[in-house]
């Protein structure tokens, strides 16, 4: 009886010993179909990011054709007025970088008049010489006049004053220019009324490398 007994115990044991082998296989079985099924998953999300990284890379390109298609052939003027650098380019090639005043972006109300309201920005956009002015005259504007506490004066001939404004100005539309400066020591901050100011040197370069129709980009 006792040999019976330990006969049916040995065979229990191995039918779990075999069942335990069989779910051990079951389990490597199903995790390597998984890894499988992973790294399938990773090459076929890399293969995806390889595919539009090449088609980002295809659309710069193109892009940067279509720029190059439209860019001025000639001398451009680029203004960059948070760090207060003006640039004439042709092309890639920078042929003048410059430190310049621009807008302070100061707002100045009429005492007498609540709707009349200026603020000191210079424009931001594409522009284009429109003038070129030597040994220009400031005809001051009302503006000018409120700054100072003066009554804004009937007669024209009292608004005009020279000297101030350097050898050349470029007016680029609405009373805007690119001029000179007596004010050297401001230059590379932002305290203009909006115009953009130059030191006689880099004035005089402007003057030689840019005409009327010279086009401007101020950002």
């Amino acid at each position: 009886m006792t040999h019976l007994i330990e006969r049916s115990r040995r065979s229990v044991s191995s039918a779990v010993v075999l069942a335990a082998t069989a779910l051990a296989a079951g389990l490597f079985a199903y995790q390597f179909d998984g890894s499988r099924e992973v790294e399938s998953r990773i090459l076929t999300a890399e293969s995806r990011t390889t595919s539009s990284l090449a088609h980002l890379r295809a659309q710069h390109a193109a892009l940067k054709r279509q720029l190059a298609a439209h860019a001025p052939t000639g001398a451009y003027i680029v203004v960059d007025t948070a760090r207060n650098r003006l640039y004439v380019k042709r092309r890639e090639a920078v042929l003048l970088d410059a430190v310049v005043s621009t807008g302070s972006g100061t707002i100045l109300d009429h005492p007498d008049q609540p709707e009349r309201r200026w603020v000191f920005d210079t424009p931001r956009g594409a522009f284009a010489v429109q003038s070129k002015l030597v040994n220009p005259a400031w005809v001051k504007p009302d503006w000018a006049f409120l700054e100072e506490g003066r009554m804004i004066p009937a007669n024209a001939a009292e608004r005009v004053e020279t000297g101030i404004l350097g050898e050349y100005a470029f007016g680029f539309g609405n009373g805007y220019f690119i001029h000179g400066t007596l004010y050297t020591r401001m230059l590379g901050r932002n305290v203009t009324h909006g115009c953009i100011r130059l030191n006689d040197d880099d004035l005089r370069t402007v003057n030689r490398l840019a005409d009327i129709g010279t086009p401007l980009i101020i950002f």
